[in-house]
């Protein structure tokens, strides 16, 4: 394959996965220009002194970030959806096929995977995708970072998949770790070919890669429990949507990566690199140690009910999360000297996150049994009450997660780093109280850990930088008093519908939750004011 040259700043560009900038694992996040040396370092060490056609530039002229924007969207959203798609099935097929012990054995393996995923991405891609511009050797020889970093991980959970088991106390631990050791050898090949495309604005690509691989996986998956595989479905399952995922990149970026060249420095890269990768390992081992506690202290199957809820409702939602931010950082990072103009974005960005995403959660906050009777079958039912503390976890977490923008666009990496730290061990804490009430006091702990953390992002952010504090409390305070109507109303319908089957009791609270959104628009002028920005937005993005 040839290597392409980007298009320039005028094309149109397509493709990447990441949050609405119309308005959150983590690697492929798009970042900021470097703008304070105390944090991450020189930002002359992210353009080499190489010829300026090798060099990959993406920079927009300000008139085009709303288009951008829009056509981002609406191919994210679109990507997302097919995506999310694919998981609920995934956790509707499969609940059925499989047991809630196979689904414990994997959630073991899967948070110590997801560990050594952060160090194989070490921060690199959000670096490369944030930088004005990245040689083509800066390219190769990150490409052959993250390559090595993935080789070494292989190595050491391989080997030390003997003592994974004896944390748990499950000796079928040890296949399970040896094959899925792999992960991170085919991922490491795959993070800089997934940056680029994201680099490039290259949606369509970045969308179709994560739509295919998922889907061919599930068929795996889906087909290897008809057989009678059991927990090695699951397996197959993350193996094949790794490397189709691979596959997939690599055709879309059309190029192959040069034997490393020391001319080509990466300082700059690993400076910022590893600010990220400290704030998500701080992050990440905060989010999983509810798995690892649930696990040790409770066993296979009540891990496989805890996360079977949280893959019905936490994995669909970081999946919306997460690429919509793709969008958004690189808007973000344009605007981040204009201060009029980031407040407005900042706030159009919280509000609809509030009113569509936050929306949906208090839907199955408030319709939560009868979602898991359709979605996960009877035999979950002990599902439906994590499965609603998991839903107002994740309101607070996306009213939190514009505090990321703001964070990563403005470069405030160090600073999110101490954050990351206090949140981490707000919830710790929490978790670590709860696991006395079982796993639903640890599934309690989740969801209040955020609403305590939520607030003092804002806080913490203020006194660092320039945001309209003021603004974003109002507007959230509208969303969560909404949100708090919505689930009531789609409870009480739940509740008065029970005789009549988990169908209609879902379509009588969805049927409630709207009522209250159209009753709230038609009587308070704010929050017309702010469905009526939604809505403008989305006729935007639709027009594209």
């Amino acid at each position: 394959m040839s290597d392409r040259r980007p298009p320039r700043p005028n094309a149109r560009h397509r493709g990447a996965r990441d949050d609405a900038g119309l308005s959150e694992a983590p690697a492929e996040l798009a970042e900021p220009i470097p703008t304070d040396p105390a944090l991450i370092g020189d930002s002359a060490d992210f353009a080499a002194a190489t010829p300026a056609e090798e060099a990959v530039s993406i920079t927009a002229p300000a008139p085009q970030l709303g288009s951008q924007a829009a056509r981002g969207a609406a191919v994210t959203l679109a990507a997302q959806g097919g995506k999310v798609l694919v998981q609920v099935v995934s956790v509707v097929v499969l609940a059925r096929l499989l047991s809630p012990h196979d689904y414990g054995l994997i959630a073991m393996v899967l948070a110590i995977i997801g560990v050594g995923e952060l160090f194989r991405d070490f921060g690199l891609s959000s670096a490369a995708i944030q930088a004005t511009t990245v040689t083509r050797g800066q390219r190769d020889n990150l490409f052959w970072v993250n390559a090595g970093i993935g080789a070494v991980l292989c190595v050491l959970v391989f080997l030390g998949a003997g003592l994974i088991a004896a944390a748990f106390g499950q000796p079928d631990l040890v296949p399970i770790a040896h094959a899925l050791s792999l992960t991170f050898l085919i991922n490491g090949l795959g993070t800089q070919y997934r940056a680029d495309l994201v680099r490039r604005l290259r949606f369509s690509s970045v969308a179709t890669a994560d739509i295919t691989a998922p889907a061919v996986a599930l068929l795996i998956a889906i087909g290897g429990a008809l057989l009678g595989w059991g927990y090695w479905a699951l397996v197959a399952q993350q193996l094949s949507q790794a490397l189709v995922l691979l596959i997939v990149l690599i055709i879309a970026a059309g190029w192959i990566p040069r034997l490393p060249r020391r001319g080509e420095s990466i300082s700059g890269f690993v400076r910022f690199g590893w600010n990220m990768l400290a704030s998500q390992l701080v992050a990440y081992i905060a989010n999983n140690v509810d798995n690892v506690l649930v696990g040790v202290r409770f066993g296979t199957v009540s891990l496989g009910l805890y996360s079977r809820a949280f893959q019905l409702l936490m994995t669909p939602l970081n999946q919306v999360r997460i690429p919509l931010t793709t969008v958004a950082l690189p808007i973000f990072s344009r605007l981040k000297d204009e201060r009029d103009r980031f407040a407005d974005w900042l706030c159009r960005g919280q509000l609809a996150l509030g009113y569509t995403i936050v929306a949906g959660l208090a839907l199955v906050a408030g319709a939560a049994e009868p979602l898991t009777a359709i979605l996960l079958g009877s035999q979950w039912m002990e599902a439906a009450p994590i499965l609603r503390l998991f839903a107002i976890a994740g309101i607070f977490q996306i009213l939190a997660f514009v505090g990321y923008w703001v964070y990563v666009s403005r470069a405030l990496t160090g600073d999110l780093l101490r954050y990351s730290l206090v949140s981490a061990a707000i919830k710790i804490v929490c978790i670590a109280i709860g696991s006395f009430g079982g796993v639903l006091g640890v599934a309690i702990a989740y969801a209040v850990a955020p609403a305590i953390s939520w607030p003092i992002s804002l806080w913490w952010l203020s006194r660092r930088t320039s945001i309209p504090t003021a603004r974003l409390y109002a507007g959230a305070a509208r969303i969560l008093a909404l949100a708090t109507l919505a689930a009531g109303a789609a409870g009480g319908a739940t509740w008065l519908c029970e005789p009549l089957g988990s169908l209609i009791q879902v379509a009588a609270s969805i049927v409630a939750a709207l009522a209250i959104y159209a009753l709230a628009a038609l009587l308070i002028p704010p929050v017309r004011r702010d469905i009526g920005g939604v809505l403008a937005a989305a006729r935007m993005i639709r027009k594209r």
